[in-house]
């Protein structure tokens, strides 16, 4: 049983995201700063988040736990950022012009469709996974699985070798991002049923190897 610690950042529903690693057989423990995160001497990390970026960046930084995530990603270790996780990780965000932690180099974009697409994208919407056979998508299809997503604000990755999935909404976006053992989605696997469950599932079997 990994243990997978959930950074509370105040900005996320922390039970149903530890319900359902709890589901899947994993043991979740939340973090809030750094020496918590030492002390839970955890297999996997995630960075769950709803809102506004500009909080969850000032909390991660005003915690110590910005660091804490440049280090564990650094090193390679089995990290899992959902939603603002994932917009926190590059390095410039138009949503109020601030400035992300720059794990990765690139942007976050507004969302700029025709009237007919309403913003905030929200709800079921498939997505296509381009980079085969990442531990992340262990018995989930290539292309047509239907996943959760409440957002108004998109990643653009400079490099984009680190594109996981795509989605369409008028227009494909980056749906998920990859790179060694850090992952990161913009829709909700805590919200997707069972597809969101298997991704989960997947996520704390990567950190229980690693753990081995």
């Amino acid at each position: 049983m990994p243990t997978i610690a959930v950074i509370d950042n105040g900005l996320c529903n922390l039970g149903s995201v530890l319900k359902a690693f709890a589901v899947v057989g994993a043991s979740p423990k939340v973090v809030r700063t750094p020496a918590e995160l030492v002390a839970a001497s955890a297999d996997g990390l995630v960075l769950p988040g709803v809102g506004a970026l500009r909080d969850c960046v000032a909390s991660l930084k005003d915690s110590g736990l910005a660091e804490a995530v440049r280090g564990w990603i650094g090193a390679d270790r089995p990290f899992l950022g959902v939603c603002l996780g994932l917009q926190a990780l590059f390095d410039y965000s138009e949503e109020g012009g601030i400035t992300g932690l720059g794990i990765f180099p690139g942007r976050v974009k507004r969302f700029v469709r025709p009237p007919e697409f309403k913003i905030p994208h929200m709800g079921w919407n498939t997505v296509r996974f381009v980079q085969p056979g990442t531990a992340l998508q262990v018995d989930l299809r290539t292309e047509g699985e239907s996943l959760y997503f409440v957002h108004s604000f998109y990643c653009e990755p400079a490099d984009k070798s680190l594109v996981l999935a795509e989605c369409d909404y008028g227009g494909p976006f980056t749906a998920a991002i990859a790179r060694g053992r850090c992952f990161a989605t913009q829709f909700h696997p805590e919200k997707s049923q069972a597809k969101g469950l298997q991704l989960y599932r997947n996520f704390a079997a990567l950190a229980a190897r690693s753990a081995g």
